[in-house]
């Protein structure tokens, strides 16, 4: 009966691993270094600290806004992405474009006091959708980290903040694949802080 026991008590401690294997995420972040991730001409505003890629801006220092961009592009997927915003204003990029000189043009998951639950143009169209603003701040821990998740398939984009469906649309204007990139604004210091970033490619 022991063995029983024991039996099920590591069937159920595996299980959540296990599922998640099954589940085809994969970390876009090795929790290290930026291996896979083009920095920008300033080294020094992303690092890693504990385990977690960390945006630091200080007074003056940007000119534009500055992004992490991963090392190639992706086109059908689920993107999950934990976030810890200090204050001013980040978002998350996906199917975008990175310039020569580092911006970065596409839709964007933006993270930011009142504009949480935003989909955005980055040099672009500008705002897309918005979320109802008081919803929004009902489900955001501020100061704490925050999940998103982004599903591109198509034209069909899906953002979701802390289990929250906040953006359903479908825009055939949308790249149909293209970088994913976290963001650090210009305008006052700042800092933003990401984790648990992992991906599952849509194939069908």
């Amino acid at each position: 009966m022991r063995r029983l026991a024991f039996a099920a008590v590591l069937s159920l401690t595996l299980a959540p691993g296990a599922f998640a294997a099954d589940e085809g995420f994969k970390p876009l972040f090795n929790g290290k270094d930026l291996t896979g991730w083009v920095t920008p001409d300033d080294k020094d505003l992303f690092s890693v600290e504990d385990g977690e890629i960390v945006g630091r801006s200080k007074a003056g220092q940007l000119k534009k806004n500055e992004f992490l961009v991963t090392d190639k592009p992706y086109g059908d997927f689920i993107l999950k992405a934990k976030i810890k915003l200090r204050n001013h204003n980040s978002g998350i990029q996906f199917r975008s474009k990175r310039a020569d000189n580092g911006a970065v043009s596409g839709p964007q998951a933006d993270a930011a006091d009142g504009y949480w639950g935003l989909l955005y143009e980055e040099r672009g169209r500008g705002i897309l959708e918005q979320f109802d603003k008081e919803k929004a701040k009902s489900l955001i821990h501020k100061g704490d980290w925050n999940e998103y998740e982004i599903t591109a398939k198509g034209d069909h984009v899906i953002i979701m903040i802390n289990g929250t469906k906040v953006i359903d649309r479908d825009d055939p204007k949308f790249a149909k694949s293209g970088i994913i990139a976290f963001q650090l604004h210009a305008g006052p210091p700042m800092e933003v802080r990401f984790k648990d970033v992992e991906l599952k490619l849509l194939n069908d």
